[in-house]
């Protein structure tokens, strides 16, 4: 990078400038998106061989052809291979690929967790140019050979989802690069118009070339979603949760980018990729996954939203037409999309889910209170900040620390004038039960003397570029190199990294940040690695010139994804397995959650961030990624009292909670405002940390049942359109809705409580008050309240002993929040266990289902032969929207009968039993007589 290149740089990076669009493309700029946006034929070149069709098993196989249209003699001018599976949950796969290719494209590795398990497939017809297929749950495929089409249909035999029904299926081949010459015979035409394109082997963005050795490799696929009312996910970007027409504007661009300062109410690129769409409408919820991990761009229609093309379609159909579109181009890769037949939004959610990975149970200080800021500056800093959380009492998990912990930013290694003493640092952190996490990005500083550098150079561990040299961009340290994390070897070389031994100052109480690995590279073009560059490729897959390796254009956004994986690996390898890793990633692609959690990455300290984290986090948590939340307070420039005070009542509910900040601006720790505000804060923590048992029972149920923690509304209440394009407000599992403030100034805000048509009440969670469902109304706020409301018919455990660190509360007592529904019933569940260890694989966990009826109230465990001494017990029941209280309650547990005392809040309609005193240990009941 030119010394003005980079002054320009860091001072874009510092906050001076916002995101500077010239420095990303525009579809325009992107050649095979331009190329493929382009491409829209009358009908699909694409025909099917009937006579080639095989089912056997849950696979069907087939050949694919493109024709010659321009002849009468449809001369078959490309061969491709189609597999279509039948999967378990209702979901089936197309793959399509060139039969006999150049050299072998690449698939995507990491982001399905194992193999799919099959379901089984039976041919039910082949006539008149079809094929019908079934699977065992009654969804059937009917495919019509010419021109191509796929059609889903659900269990009620309606069409449910439409592949390639506006023909943009697209599978480039391969092609051996010929300059053209006036000797050109004409066999070789095809080629020659490849030279013609001036993108087909090279393409040019600002000062940066890219070679395309390959040529051009591009694929496309369309998907129609019949009876649908809008679209979601394909996170993250920066507009509404639900997705926009974009055939007037951008296409939503896949590209794992560091965006400095990224702008509100856009499609461009951010820091992470999940390429998994959902359709929602009143009649059904179904599903795309485009598993490819190259440059992605994702053209949106939909009809119902008065855009000109959808008025048009309109006009010639008659009437709005609920129906939504999309198209998914791609670089590079294969065709290959899986089909999520749902019908509800829980169903469509849990199939993807099914197939990239739940979340694992994290440890449960992750989901306390995190204080950071790039940096704090030695250990004395590290001292002050964490001394004072007690002097002030407001509570906190976790301290952190960005790259200046360092030695000049080689990571694995302490500055040791600033942290000489890491180990006894982190030793008075965790004597309170606090932990440390400290960053360690993919960028190897290029120091003589530096083992890192000098164990990759040695041993050939760094990504090459595109002549076969380690390659050299610009990064935080200056001159930086990038580990190749697809080469098995430099994996476990990075894992090992991690051990104890190898990273003296670490304990199982140091956990680690991920952050620029997209990669992000700050003379690269846009910002990241050349697509040129080369990766590691195992031998299987060929080891001959172009086939010898990986392009980074092929592997872009996973290569987050393999970074994480490697140190969610060498923190399990450092403790042998016994101690769950946190890691936090700014790079996410599909699977991602199998590893670490997530944050929207340097959001700025103004309003329309705080609120855009909402339908940010909504994308993520049904893209598979629950752990998300938003820098707070935001990470450039500084926040007044009123924003600081609303950004920590919202971050309080989202699963992510940490506070972060520039190193450029203001402090900002809680005690550094007015008292008044610092109050506010620390009551936002306090009710945090009050419902930390809620949360870890909402991620252990997600291992289960792989729904999102953080839900949209129309997800449990799937018939209610109000509902569909909701994303200022949210539910936390099916018991709390959060509708956070995030205007400034306001003394009221809208809320909508779903449910009107089961009679659903909502209990304020501050006075108990009981809403009926109704759609919206207006909440009164001061800038102490923050609207949360309580289902009725749950029961939500808390814990009310707020102390200065989770571990501290682990056998503290419980307080059960019980609010009744029109039945007057009500249940709800709790997981428990260590907190930080695998022992629950060895039935250590006690996971309770916890009912009140009239008669009676219930603490029974939902696993068999599973147990966990925690000494934790009942301090109070509270049991609001009773109307006729009982005259006596009496405790069972064990041998022992016990009667207990209640207050009845007549104002209200809630009655308190105070210190019923029943262990968790074991199952109890307390029978109640009127």
């Amino acid at each position: 990078m030119k010394s003005l290149e980079l002054i320009l740089f860091i001072f874009t990076i510092g906050g001076i400038y916002a995101v500077d669009r010239n420095n990303f493309k525009t579809c325009d700029q992107s050649g095979f998106c331009k190329r493929l946006r382009s491409f829209k034929p009358e009908k699909s070149q694409y025909t099917l061989n009937l006579d080639s069709v095989l089912v056997h098993g849950n696979v069907l196989s087939a050949e694919v052809n493109t024709i010659d249209t321009l002849t009468e003699k449809k001369t078959v001018l490309w061969q491709y291979t189609l597999r279509l599976s039948a999967l378990i949950d209702g979901t089936f796969r197309v793959e399509i690929d060139e039969a006999d290719p150049l050299y072998p494209r690449y698939r995507t590795q990491l982001a399905l967790d194992g193999e799919p398990k099959p379901d089984k497939l039976q041919l039910v017809s082949s006539e008149n140019g079809k094929i019908t297929i079934i699977n065992t749950q009654g969804h059937k495929v009917v495919i019509t050979a010419e021109p191509l089409k796929f059609e889903f249909l659900d269990k009620s035999g309606d069409v449910a989802v439409v592949l390639n029904e506006n023909s943009q299926l697209l599978v480039e081949p391969l092609r051996v690069r010929r300059e053209k010459n006036s000797d050109d015979e004409e066999g070789n035409a095809e080629n020659a118009l490849d030279v013609e394109d001036e993108t087909a082997w090279s393409e040019n963005f600002k000062s940066h070339h890219d070679s395309k050795p390959r040529g051009n490799e591009a694929v496309s696929l369309d998907a129609s979603f019949p009876d649908a009312d809008h679209a979601y996910g394909i996170p993250y970007h920066t507009d509404k949760f639900y997705l926009k027409t974009t055939t007037s504007a951008e296409p939503y661009r896949l590209y794992n980018l560091d965006v400095f300062e990224f702008e509100l109410d856009s499609p461009m690129a951010l820091y992470g990729s999940i390429p998994v769409m959902y359709a929602h409408g009143a009649k059904r919820s179904v599903g795309v996954f485009w598993h490819n991990s190259a440059e992605t761009w994702v053209d949106v229609v939909n009809y119902a939203d008065g855009t000109v093309v959808s008025s048009l379609v309109n006009l010639v159909t008659g009437g709005a037409k609920r129906r939504v579109d999309a198209r998914f181009m791609s670089e590079s890769g294969i065709v290959d999309m899986f089909v999520l037949l749902g019908d509800t939004p829980s169903d469509v959610f849990r199939q993807y889910v099914t197939l990239t990975g739940p979340a694992p149970i994290p440890p449960k200080f992750s989901l306390a209170y995190h204080q950071c800021r790039w940096n704090y500056v030695d250990e004395n800093d590290v001292r002050s900040v964490d001394e004072n959380f007690d002097v002030h009492d407001i509570p906190a998990d976790v301290i952190w620390l960005d790259i200046e912990y360092t030695d000049r930013k080689k990571y694995f290694t302490w500055d040791v004038e600033k942290f000489p003493h890491p180990a006894e640092m982190v030793a008075n952190l965790t004597a309170k039960g606090r932990k440390l996490v400290v960053i360690i990005d993919p960028h190897v500083k290029r120091e003589a003397g530096y083992f890192v550098h000098e164990d990759a150079t040695d041993n050939g561990y760094y990504v090459k570029d595109k002549d076969g040299k380690d390659y050299e961009g610009w990064c935080w340290p200056g001159s930086s190199s990038y580990l190749d994390f697809f080469n098995p070897v430099v994996s476990q070389y990075y894992r090992e990294r991690y051990s104890f031994e190898n990273f003296p100052g670490t304990s199982k109480d140091v956990h680690i940040w991920n952050d620029m690995n997209e990669p992000s590279v700050f003379n690269g073009p846009e910002v990241t690695m050349p697509k040129d560059c080369r990766h590691y490729k195992s031998a299987q897959d060929g080891q001959d010139g172009l086939a010898s390796f990986w392009e980074h254009r092929h592997v872009h956004n996973e290569y987050g994804l393999w970074n994480i994986k490697a140190t969610y690996e060498g923190m399990l390898q450092r403790t042998n397995s016994k101690y769950r890793p946190f890691i936090l990633t700014r790079s996410t692609f599909a699977g991602t959650q199998r590893y670490a959690a997530m944050w929207t990455g340097d959001n700025m300290a103004e309003w329309g961030y705080l609120a855009v984290s909402i339908p940010m986090c909504l994308a993520s948590a049904v893209a598979g990624v629950s752990f998300c939340g938003s820098d707070v307070g935001g990470f450039f420039k500084y926040p007044e009292a009123e924003l600081m005070t609303r950004w920590y009542q919202a971050g309080a509910y989202q699963a992510f909670f940490r506070a972060h900040s520039h190193i450029e601006t203001k402090r900002r720790e809680p005690w550094l405002y007015d008292s008044a505000t610092m109050a506010l804060i620390r009551d936002a923590n306090r009710r945090r940390y009050a419902l930390l048992d809620f949360w870890y029972t909402l991620f252990y149920e997600h291992t289960i049942n792989k729904l999102p923690v953080m839900r949209p509304l129309f997800q449990e209440y799937p018939k209610e359109q109000d509902a569909f394009t909701i994303d200022d407000q949210y539910l936390l599992g099916d018991k709390l809705l959060i509708r956070p403030v995030v205007e400034p100034g306001v003394s009221s805000v809208k809320v909508y409580l779903p449910g009107a048509s089961t009679s659903t009440l909502w209990y304020d969670v501050d006075s108990y008050h009981a809403h009926k469902a109704n759609g919206y109304f207006n909440q009164e706020v001061t800038i102490s309240k923050t609207p949360v409301y309580q289902r009725g018919g749950s029961i939500i455990p808390r814990k009310e002993r707020i102390r200065r660190s989770s571990s501290l509360m682990a056998n503290d007592p419980y307080t059960l929040i019980v609010t009744l529904d029109v039945n007057n019933t009500a249940e709800g569940t709790l997981y428990i266990d260590d907190g930080e260890t695998y022992e629950y694989r060895n039935k250590k966990f006690i996971y309770a289902k916890i009912t009140y009826e009239l008669n009676l109230m219930s603490y029974t465990f939902v696993n068999e032969n599973a147990s966990y001494p925690t000494r934790s017990w009942v301090e109070r029941i509270v049991i609001a929207g009773i109307k006729t209280p009982p005259k006596t309650a009496k405790l069972h547990q064990g041998n022992k009968q016990t009667v207990l005392q209640m207050t009845l809040h007549r104002g209200n309609d809630v009655l308190v039993i105070r210190k019923p005193g029943a262990s968790m240990a074991q199952p109890w009941t307390i029978t109640f007589t009127y």
